[in-house]
């Protein structure tokens, strides 16, 4: 059994966090673990290396997919720690604390694309379309690349290198011993500035456009699930990566019907004459209309599970069932005629069960004055 630390555990993540959340938490760890910052702390380089290997493999889409399948044994032929990794967390924290000079070197930033906004789009369902799926076309803006300067933002497509950092991207303060860096305010890290803007963008390099999309609503969705749908956000700037586009589903009530997960459930009322000597009741059913047969002496609150008539699985794994739930229908007296009252007092008086009949409001008028 392996001893290792769950990856997700050791970068202090969810299952469910993003390319960008992982690359941050890893970047978070290496600062505060880095042996040169803890030349005499064994077991900071000990968490050091240990963040770095669960990097190494949540950062490679193929590696993690295997490890969440299967766990360490996935990925146990070694995991083979990219050294690019390190000239990112380099990259990455020069901004803060001049890092790249504690490897023994200066990294020098080129023109840098910034990744795009994550969007959200949210779309309203009726039950039986989670149920079973759907295709839908969605429409929403989003800020795409300009085509008239073709995302530079520059009206002639070139950009000047930045006399505040001198396209370094970022500019460094002595204190001291310590240089300390952060990021260019004038090229915002790019090393590169825009002196022609463009006409149509005005120098932002995108523009505000309609996006329209036909996605797949997979059957079984619930309330509150989110679809990600990768690289459907805003575009970057300067030949960044675009962003995701959330999808989050509304599942609209049903009238009739309750859902627990895969199954529903539907409460079927029921006369006392029909639960004592049993009956046949049509109940309709997401898949159509199904006949139930109801034993005598069926109690009020009993279930029936109509067997995979209810909601298919997410997972592809059959379908829920169909629950219903027998309730005792009590008519009100004024709902019944002279005869069905007077057999009911028969029956009453034949149980030997004492009852007392409600009067009306003149009834009981009369009663008070005789």
């Amino acid at each position: 059994m392996s001893t290792k630390r769950d990856y997700y555990e050791v970068l202090q993540v969810s299952r469910q966090a993003s390319e960008r959340e992982i690359k941050a938490a890893y970047r978070k760890l290496a600062v505060r673990f880095h042996p040169d910052r803890n030349p005499d702390d064994p077991q900071a380089e000990e968490k050091f290396k240990e963040a770095a290997e669960a990097y190494a493999v949540l950062s490679d889409p193929e590696k993690r997919a295997r490890y969440d399948r299967y766990g360490h044994q996935g990925v146990a032929g070694g995991v083979n720690i990219d050294p690019t990794i390190f000239s990112d967390f380099t990259d990455v924290f020069g901004d803060l604390f001049g890092l790249g000079d504690l490897f023994g070197r200066r990294h020098r930033r080129g023109p840098r694309g910034i990744p795009g906004a994550d969007l959200r789009y949210d779309l309203t369902l009726t039950f039986e379309e989670a149920a079973f799926g759907k295709k839908v076309t969605i429409r929403y803006p989003r800020l795409e690349r300009c085509d008239a300067c073709h995302g530079t933002g520059s009206r002639d497509g070139n950009l000047a290198t930045c006399g505040t950092c001198g396209g370094l991207g970022q500019v460094r303060m002595n204190r001291g011993f310590i240089t300390l860096a952060q990021t260019c305010p004038r090229c915002a890290g790019q090393g590169r500035v825009v002196e022609n803007p463009c006409d149509v963008c005005g120098g932002e390099g995108r523009t505000e456009r309609e996006r329209e999309r036909e996605i797949s609503i997979p059957a079984g969705v619930d309330n509150g699930l989110r679809l990600r749908l990768r690289g459907e956000g805003e575009h970057g700037r300067r030949g960044g990566p675009p962003g995701d586009l959330d999808v989050v589903l509304h599942v609209e009530p049903h009238p009739r019907l309750e859902r627990q997960g895969a199954d529903v459930f539907e409460e079927l009322e029921l006369s006392y004459p029909q639960l004592v000597l049993g009956t046949t009741a049509g109940v309709v059913t997401l898949h159509g209309e199904e006949q139930l047969k109801v034993p005598a002496g069926t109690q009020p609150g009993h279930e029936f599970r109509l067997r995979g008539k209810g909601i298919p699985r997410l997972d592809g794994e059959g379908r829920g069932d169909h629950v219903v739930r027998i309730l005792l229908r009590v008519p009100r007296p004024k709902e019944l005629g002279e005869e069905q009252l007077a057999l009911l007092r028969k029956l009453a008086e034949s149980e030997g069960v004492e009852v007392h009949e409600g009067r009306g409001v003149i009834d009981k008028m009369r009663h008070l004055f005789n």
